[in-house]
This record gives C-alpha cells, structure tokens and sequence, in this order.
C-alpha cells in the first residue's frame, strides 16, 4: 500500500468529454500528521570497507527528528533528523574514539550531523526518495535517500505509528572527512565511499 499515491479513480464528465480524477484513500490521508522519531525503536547506522577487503559496520546510538507526513500531496511531507556524532558506536572504543576526534568528526567542535529535507516524491508503490540538505562538521551538501514505507500500526500503548526503512551512500571525503592511511600493498585503510542506513519508527503526535 502506496503511503502517499493509493487512491480511488472516479470519472467526470466536463464539457461532454469523460475526464479522471484521483480521489484520495482514506486510510492513506489518516496518516497525514506530525510525528517525533522514537529513538528507542529507530537506528540510524553506516557501513564503511576496511582495509580493501572487509567492511565495518556502526550506528549513532542517539539521535532525535521529526516527520510531517502528508497522505494526499508527498510533496509537502518533511523530514529533520539530528544525530549526535558523540554517540557513534563500532563495537570498538579506541575506533569510536578516533571517530569522534579531529581525523574525523571532531564532535567537540561540531557535535552534531543534521538532515533537514527540501523534497518529496513516490518512486512506485511503497518506494520513495526524500531529498534535503545533509550537513556535517561545517559542510551542507545535498542527500538523496530511497526509502520504504513498512506501514502503519497502533501500538499497545495507543501510539500510532508509521515506519520506514531505507539507504543512501554517500563519499565521504564531500564533507571533508579524508583522513586515511596507505596500505602497503596498495590501497588505503577506509574507503571514501559510506553507505547509510535508516530503520525508522515514529510516533504521530496529538
């Protein structure tokens, strides 16, 4: 089920010629709303090749946003996601901790990645593609991320909930993250090229 483009054909008829109109499910312009990102049941994570031949994989354990979703018009849904780069976690403290220092993110400096969104458009069937302004350190450069919508669903604790998941890649070195380290046999230690991924629940407000 399409979130933003399921709807029901009727015909008119205008001048003596038969035209059609879209009439908008129900069910889809319920959704239509403001909703807060659960972070407890969201992840926001990265997968980065290491060393040629394998890949790391990691998250931002806190993070917060919000949606606005509209069932008839998709392109008036936002998205504004912030993420905290201190949270960022590989399993590996001192990995973390070069992470968050001055080679890379430097978090003290710049302790948050934000994403505020510009675009909106159906793909086909449940795919979609928001468009916005992806920034981090001191760089904004513009982000495309396809995503899927899972459905919709109150919980058992009366919260109504929509859920997407989805992915972009990006190249790192776009937002000035280029530290790197030759390997001897040729290539480098991190790849330039970040895939990003987003598994997300949120809840829909009063």
């Amino acid at each position: 089920m399409g979130l933003f483009t399921r709807r029901n054909q009727n015909v008119n008829v205008q001048d003596g010629a038969a035209v059609a109109t879209l009439a908008v499910d129900p069910a889809l312009a319920a959704l239509t709303g403001d909703y807060v990102i659960d972070p407890a049941h969201s992840s926001i994570g990265f997968t980065v090749r290491h060393a040629m031949v394998t890949n790391v994989r990691g998250a931002f354990s806190e993070h917060e946003g919000t949606l606005h979703l509209d069932g008839a018009d998709p392109a008036r849904s936002t998205a504004s996601i912030d993420v905290k780069i201190a949270s960022v976690d590989t399993g590996i403290a001192d990995r973390d901790g070069h992470l968050r220092s001055g080679d890379f993110f430097d978090a003290e400096t710049f302790p948050l990645m934000t994403f505020r969104s510009t675009e909106a458009r159906q793909l086909g069937g449940d795919a979609y593609r928001i468009t916005g302004e992806l920034t981090i350190k001191d760089v904004t450069r513009p982000l495309s991320i396809d995503l899927e919508f899972n459905g919709s669903a109150t919980d058992p604790y009366g919260n109504e909930r929509v859920g997407f998941e989805g992915s972009t890649e990006i190249l790192r070195s776009d937002w000035g993250l280029t530290w790197n380290a030759a390997l001897e046999a040729g290539g480098v230690m991190v790849s330039d090229k970040v895939k990003l991924t987003f598994d997300i629940s949120a809840i829909k407000q009063a």
